[in-house]
C-alpha cells in the first residue's frame, strides 16, 4: 500500500510540474517571448537531462547493491560457477560500455544545449575513429562468442556414461518423476499407454521396465553426474532448476534433455543460507494453463550413500500394480516378476 501511495504522490508530482511548464510556456508566447522562452527550455530540458543520469545512475547503483542476495542466489551444480562467471564476465564488459556511452549521450545533450551563440561545424567524418569503435566492439563480442561457445559446448555435451538417468515429466498440473532399477536403464513409453495408472505410458514389452519406480520428489545424488530426461505429455512445459542454473523446455514429441552434477546437499545448503526450512524447488516457468501456480515440487540432493539408501526403499512401478503383469509378454513375466520383486511381495503376504 505504501508502494503504490509512493508511486501515485511521484505522478502526481510530475503532472504538477508538467503542468507549470506548459503554463509559463503559453505565458511566454503571449508576451512575445517566443526566442527567450525557446532558449529557457533548453536549459531546462538540458538540466533534466543531467539531474536523470545522476538520479537514474545513484538508484540504479543503490537498488543493485540493496537486492543483490534477492537475484543472486547460491549455486548448487559445477556448471553453475562456469555459467555464472560467463554472466559476470559479459555483464562487466557490457557494463562498462553502457556506463560511457550513457554518461557520454546526457553529458552531451547538456553540454551542447542550443544557445544563440551556437556554430555549427562540418564534420562529416573520421575514419580513425570510425575503425576504432568498429574493431574493438567486433574484437570484444568475438571473444566472447567464442568464449559462450565453448561453455556452450561443455554443459549440453554428452552426458558422462555412469551419470544417473532420471526421468521427468510435465503434465497439467504436476511434475512426475520415473527412476531406472540397478540396472540404470529406463524403459520404453508409448504415449498409446498412458491411462490413469501407467502415467508414463510405460511399454513393459520392454525388459528394462520392469524395475523402474516412480517418485513424488526429485532426489539426486550430491557429487555424481544426473542425467535428465525431459518430456511433456499435454503442453509446453519448462524445467527450471535455479540453484543449479538449470533450465530446459519440456515439449510434447520432443524429448529434452539436461546433465549436471550437484555440489551441496539439501542439509548444507540450508547451513550455507542459514535457512532451516530451506528446500531445492522444481519449478515450471512456462504459462501452461490455469493451474501452471501449482507446478512445483521438493528436490532432496542426498549423500551418494543416502541416495543409493532412498533407493532401495522405493517400490517398483509393476509391483504396486500388478495387475499390469497381463502386459508382459509370456517368456518375460518370470523375469518381470523377479526384477519387480513381486514374487517377495506375493510369499511374504501368503506367510501372514
Amino acid at each position: 500500500m505504501q508502494s503504490l501511495l509512493l508511486g501515485i504522490s511521484v505522478v502526481l508530482v510530475l503532472v504538477i510540474l508538467f503542468m507549470i511548464f506548459k503554463l509559463t510556456t503559453l505565458i511566454g508566447v503571449a508576451k512575445g517571448s517566443k526566442s527567450d522562452e525557446d532558449a529557457g527550455s533548453n536549459k531546462v530540458n538540458a538540466g533534466l537531462m543531467l539531474a536523470f543520469l545522476i538520479v537514474s545512475g545513484i538508484a540504479t547503483v543503490w537498488s543493485s547493491v540493496a537486492w543483490f542476495k534477492d537475484y543472486h542466489i547460491p549455486i548448487a551444480s559445477e556448471h553453475g560457477e562456469v555459467t555464472d562467471q560467463l554472466f559476470w564476465i559479459t555483464m562487466v564488459i557490457t557494463g562498462i560500455a553502457f556506463v560511457i556511452t550513457q554518461i557520454l549521450l546526457f553529458y552531451f545533450a547538456f553540454r551542447y544545449r542550443h544557445s544563440k551563440k551556437s556554430v555549427a561545424k562540418y564534420y562529416p567524418d573520421n575514419s580513425k575513429l570510425e575503425l576504432l569503435w568498429t574493431t574493438v566492439p567486433a574484437i570484444v563480442l568475438t571473444i566472447l562468442i567464442l568464449y559462450g561457445l565453448k561453455v556452450w559446448n561443455n554443459v549440453m555435451g554428452p552426458a558422462p556414461e555412469d551419470a544417473e538417468v532420471i526421468e521427468v515429466m510435465g503434465a497439467q498440473f504436476a511434475w512426475r518423476f520415473r527412476y531406472p532399477g540397478e540396472d540404470n536403464e529406463l524403459g520404453r513409453y508409448d504415449y498409446r499407454k498412458i491411462d490413469g495408472s501407467n502415467e508414463f505410458g510405460m511399454d513393459l514389452s520392454d525388459k528394462n521396465s520392469f524395475d523402474d519406480f516412480n517418485a513424488n520428489e526429485l532426489h539426486l545424488p550430491k557429487g555424481k553426474p544426473v542425467l535428465l530426461k525431459i518430456r511433456a505429455r499435454d503442453v509446453l512445459h519448462s524445467v527450471f532448476l535455479p540453484q543449479f542454473r538449470l533450465k530446459m523446455d519440456a515439449v510434447p514429441g520432443m524429448p529434452t534433455q539436461f546433465w549436471f552434477v550437484p555440489t551441496k546437499t539439501t542439509a548444507e545448503m540450508r547451513q550455507e543460507t542459514n535457512n532451516p526450512d530451506f528446500n531445492y524447488e522444481l519449478a515450471c516457468t512456462e504459462i501452461c494453463g490455469k493451474g501452471h501456480f501449482s507446478m512445483k515440487k521438493i528436490v532432496v540432493v542426498d549423500e551418494p550413500a543416502d541416495y543409493e539408501a532412498w533407493k532401495k526403499q522405493q517400490k517398483t512401478w509393476l509391483s504396486l500394480n500388478p495387475d499390469y503383469l497381463s502386459q508382459v509378454p509370456e517368456d518375460l513375466k518370470e523375469m518381470a516378476m523377479i526384477s519387480a520383486n513381486i514374487e517377495d511381495n506375493e510369499s511374504k503376504d501368503s506367510s501372514l
